[in-house]
């Protein structure tokens, strides 16, 4: 079988910074920051008192029927959100598609965290009869995947990934290997999450996890910066139409770039720490390159995982000199989640969204707060200041709490 070609036709996205791509990049671009103290609950018992949330979020209008929202988790809502905007950035016409060549997988690290908070709360202080008929579809992580099949009639493959911080590019990634072995002409691909909530907030924050910057929360996530001390938990959606190139073709699609390579390990080491030398990211990276038959040299621009950790961001650092040698000084490095904070399992298709429009504008988002470089961490990581130059090809790191790892290369379409 000849190998199938994979492509981009659709993006949404909705973000701390904005609930549209536009606005989103225009915030990244601009380095502006979109953490801000947490007003939906009070905070004052916690160590960490901000994060990333989305804004003026009405989920109703994103629905066929109001009633529906109501009944989906705030995940499932903001998944339905971008997964509206993608498809009508596509401009694919669902009458016009063969259903059962059309899959979802569309996942979330956590699922529908609120829900669960919310029916456990109604358990514990008014009785068993008391919690609701609906907290089971609610909470289960692949039922954004199974409600988006139905609402776009979907009838291929339809599932959820669930590899916490990795969730979104692997979901991606299967998508695109989904493609390649003729299951699917389309897929609606990436990732949600909705946990900046008590729950959220206090668990990772017992992990030690988080920043702790209360006094300036814009200036609390810092990938590769000596003074960081912890990621920011936010909330987002990344959804990604992906399409095989001549049924795009066919239909005179606009075509933001080519998916043409994917990598997934394990580190099989730690429950949450990264393997030493980011050994296991490094090994996604080479995959994803030798499957898109690319040389480290030809890559441009690197969407890091850099989430602001003391140990993630050098151990991510050392994975990028591994595989690319002398060229890691050259290539730029930034992290998105300087602006955004870190969406958990939406963030690697978010990244994505930024990769891709890094390659249709030639403009590479910095990675703000970078004021004191952490020697450890010496690679071009854009500081403070968007960048502009010729973005040919691109690589999208996402590492997750278990060991994941999931890589995506990503190129301008020749």
């Amino acid at each position: 079988m000849n190998k199938r070609r994979i492509v981009v036709t659709g993006i949404g996205v909705l973000t701390p910074l904005g609930n549209d791509l536009n606005t989103t990049w225009d915030g990244l671009i601009n380095g502006r920051s979109g953490i801000a103290p947490i007003t939906t609950f009070d905070v004052s018992q916690y160590s960490t008192r901000f994060g990333g949330q989305v804004k003026n979020f009405e989920a109703a209008q994103f629905f066929r029927n109001p009633k529906d929202a109501r009944r989906c988790d705030r995940y499932t809502q903001l998944a339905f959100a971008a997964t509206k905007q993608a498809y009508a950035d596509s401009g694919l016409e669902p009458d016009k598609l063969n259903p059962e060549r059309c899959s979802v997988l569309v996942g979330s690290g956590i699922g529908g965290l609120q829900t669960l908070e919310d029916q456990h709360s109604a358990l514990v202080n008014r009785g068993p009869h008391r919690v609701s008929p609906f907290m089971i579809p609610m909470m289960i992580s692949n039922m954004a995947a199974g409600l988006l099949a139905i609402d776009y009639n979907c009838q291929g493959p339809s599932f959820s990934v669930v590899t916490a911080c990795a969730t979104s590019n692997q979901a991606i990634g299967e998508a695109w290997r989904h493609i390649i072995t003729d299951e699917s002409d389309v897929v609606i691909a990436g990732g949600s999450e909705a946990a900046v909530i008590p729950l959220g907030l206090s668990g990772f924050g017992a992990m030690k996890a988080l920043s702790t910057r209360n006094d300036a929360p814009e200036k609390a996530s810092r990938p590769f910066d000596k003074d960081r001390d912890g990621f920011v938990l936010s909330e987002g959606a990344g959804i990604v139409i992906l399409e095989e190139l001549e049924h795009a073709k066919k239909r005179g699609a606009r075509i933001y770039a080519e998916i043409v390579g994917y990598g997934a390990t394990t580190d099989a080491y730690h429950m949450t720490a990264t393997a030493p030398e980011g050994r296991g990211g490094a090994r996604a990276v080479r995959r994803a390159l030798e499957l898109a038959r690319l040389n480290p040299a030809d890559v441009q621009y690197i969407n890091a995982h850099g989430t602001s950790t003391p140990l993630g961001d050098v151990a991510e650092s050392q994975g990028i000199k591994s595989v690319f040698g002398d060229h890691a000084k050259r290539v730029w490095v930034s992290s998105t989640k300087s602006m955004t904070g870190h969406m958990l399992g939406a963030a690697g298709a978010v990244e994505l969204a930024a990769c891709l429009k890094a390659i249709e504008t030639g403009i590479v988002p910095p990675t703000i707060n970078l004021e004191h470089p952490d020697p450890e961490c010496d690679l071009d990581c854009v500081p403070n200041v968007a960048r502009e130059g010729k973005i040919d090809v691109i690589v999208n790191n996402s590492f997750g709490f278990g060991g994941h790892n999931a890589c995506i290369v990503a190129k301008k379409l020749l």
